[in-house]
């Protein structure tokens, strides 16, 4: 009986040059945190390419589809494992055929990425080719056969499959510094969250509740879907910070039209003031140019005024449909669309401004005294985290700062 393993093929990471290998240990680690748990032996580094070598076959599907969610991977395939021998490899190839049952076509495509092999690519597709035909009465086809047998002989084993499991593609999570996202309950944030962390970096998640001017709702919420994007690793920790009290307190008084913007501005030096506990280099939000009133580009530049360091928006040049069409893929939809009381709701004025300046807001915020406001927010968060291997947390939290009481 053959051993068998997911092989996991990358795309990005083999672009890379001195420092591929940096990349490939940080993915090895996030399959590995991922896999945990598993029927798994290890995960080894295999020429531009992982294994992961399985011990119960019968879960080997459910350990390439784990493997596949985790950002870095192109694609991962059940492989039968095999010796360099060619006897060997002819079992193996149509033990990998007889798992697409009713194809009447197939091709073998092989490759050696060890040249001491002493057969041909070329050569390797004839003579197992032949075989197969032999032995199963099935016909060649080599521009569109219903099954592709693939054999790869790498360094001293040889590994073959016929089904691939699309992987997310990307950049492995903890390679490319960490950011903090404005992270709501609704459709867009979890998706600008779920694209950013495919670029490869670890995601601080900051939500401001409703309450007490709202129930919990959108906190619960919030923390399944950090559960849902937790498991491709990507997000570290989530702070939860009551924000109703301080919405109202802007509300009476500042002018009704710039109250979503003041909030927003707010939002973002809360939310930098976690960055800079996280040492996070950005901010992202779930913004979509023209998508609300308060998303056009003279508020978002009239928002970005208060922040001092970068505010990334994944979504800009995205519109719903494509939104909601990533939300279905990655599993947040459903979540984000149970009902719930979202902070930005709260104290809508009828005509809000859709082209404000920096210098209105600016003016409109004299009144208020942002720094109490921001220390008071920030004490008042909870947190908490979700197991991604390339997080680190902060040492120290400020005072009030408590983890968040397990859910009953």
């Amino acid at each position: 009986m053959f051993e068998r393993g997911a092989l996991v093929h990358y795309h990005e990471i083999g672009l890379k040059g001195r420092n591929r290998s940096v990349f490939e240990r940080r993915l090895r680690d996030n399959l590995e945190a991922a896999l945990a748990g598993m029927p798994v032996e290890r995960v080894e580094r295999i020429s531009s390419r992982l294994l992961v070598r399985v011990t119960d076959h019968s879960r080997i599907d459910e350990v390439c589809r784990t493997v596949a969610a985790i950002p870095g991977v192109s694609y991962a395939a059940p492989v039968y494992i095999t010796s360099r021998d060619e006897h060997d490899m002819h079992a193996a190839a149509l033990l990998a055929l007889a798992e697409v049952p009713d194809a009447k076509t197939f091709a073998i495509e092989a490759r050696r990425s060890n040249t001491d092999h002493p057969v041909s690519s070329m050569e390797m597709n004839r003579r197992i080719g032949q075989h197969v035909v032999d032995a199963t009465g099935l016909s060649v086809d080599l521009g569109d056969p219903d099954v592709r047998c693939h054999v790869e002989v790498v360094q001293g084993e040889a590994y073959l499959f016929s089904r691939k499991f699309p992987g997310v593609g990307g950049l492995p999570v903890g390679t490319a510094g960490t950011v903090v996202s404005l992270l709501s309950a609704g459709i867009d944030s979890p998706v600008a969250t779920w694209r950013i962390m495919k670029r490869g970096a670890v995601v601080v998640g900051v939500h401001f509740s409703g309450r007490p001017q709202t129930d919990d709702r959108s906190e619960r919420l919030v923390t399944e879907l950090g559960e849902v994007l937790g498991r491709s690793g990507g997000i570290g920790r989530i702070y939860t910070v009551p924000f109703g009290d301080l919405q109202r307190e802007i509300s009476l008084a500042a002018p009704p039209d710039l109250r979503v913007l003041l909030y927003r501005r707010l939002m973002i030096r809360v939310a930098e003031r976690f960055a800079a506990l996280e040492g996070a280099k950005a901010l992202v939000t779930g913004e979509s140019l023209g998508q609300v009133a308060s998303q056009t580009l003279d508020n978002m530049a009239a928002v970005d005024d208060a922040a001092t360091l970068p505010v990334l928006r994944p979504l800009s040049g995205s519109d719903k449909v494509e939104i909601i069409a990533d939300a279905r893929r990655i599993g947040t939809f459903e979540l984000s669309t149970v009902d719930h009381t979202d902070c930005c709701t709260l104290f809508m004025p009828r005509t809000p401004a859709t082209r404000a300046t920096v210098a209105e807001v600016r003016a409109a915020e004299e009144g208020l005294d942002i720094e109490r406001m921001v220390a008071e927010a920030v004490s008042s968060a909870v947190y908490r985290d979700f197991g991604s291997p390339a997080y680190r947390g902060p040492k120290r939290l400020p005072e009030g700062v408590t983890a968040a009481a397990e859910p009953r």
